[in-house]
């Protein structure tokens, strides 16, 4: 179970929101209840479960009625890489019942991947669910990457690569957000994430993009667990 912080900004002021992740199956509906209920009494208010094939997400309603009915209202997230579109138009159910949809815009289907994105915003809007746009350090957009890789290569003054995975990062996130948005989802509907490996990496990162927005902004290190 892989514990992370979310800030979330609201009137100048930052509290903080602890979420937890789950390690179960999701498909086992009952052990993932279980889980969800047991960080939920050790002090996560928000708690994240993987949706990553058919079986899970058929069984989402499942287990966030048995959370329910135990009496615990904490919101349940899913968290969805490539296939998410297809899942969450395939399982109504399942995208109502979340509260709230992770998506990596690095990994939401290749070639199609703005397409499949604007499915899944398309799906929260129709559910009325927040989006978390979580960008990832190993799994960022290659496309962009190259991209700004090949633009610093060709300046006369070009920075280290590192410089430029931070720059995409931020660059991905905040275009994913941008185009949310022009599909309809409202500013203070989405959360971005920047997910990198290093501590000083994270800090770099985080400041560059709460100097170009005001979104809400999850905090977490990947791979921390």
């Amino acid at each position: 179970m892989t514990a992370v912080v979310g800030a979330v900004k609201v009137g100048g002021v930052a509290p903080i929101v602890v979420q937890s992740m789950t390690n179960t199956d999701t498909a086992d509906a009952i052990a993932t209840a279980e889980q969800v209920i047991a960080l939920n009494e050790a002090g996560s208010e928000l708690v994240r479960v993987t949706v990553n094939n058919e079986e899970a997400a058929a069984a989402v309603p499942d287990l966030v009625d048995r959370v329910r009915q135990r009496g615990s209202s904490v919101p349940i997230i899913g968290d969805f890489h490539y296939n998410g579109h297809l899942l969450l138009a395939k399982y109504p159910a399942c995208a109502d019942a979340l509260a709230k949809y992770r998506i990596n815009p690095g990994n939401v289907g290749g070639k199609r991947r703005d397409e499949n994105f604007r499915t899944i915003v398309h799906i929260a809007l129709d559910h009325d669910k927040p989006v978390r746009i979580g960008v990832n350090w190993g799994s960022l957009d290659q496309d962009l990457l190259t991209e700004m890789m090949d633009a610093n290569a060709r300046s006369s003054t070009p920075v280290d690569s590192r410089e430029v995975y931070l720059e995409a990062m931020s660059a991905s996130a905040l275009r994913s957000a941008e185009l949310a948005e022009e599909v309809g989802l409202s500013h203070d509907r989405i959360v971005i994430s920047a997910k990198v490996s290093g501590v000083q990496d994270l800090v770099d990162v985080y400041r560059r993009i709460a100097s170009r927005c005001d979104y809400p902004l999850h905090l977490g290190l990947t791979e921390a667990g």
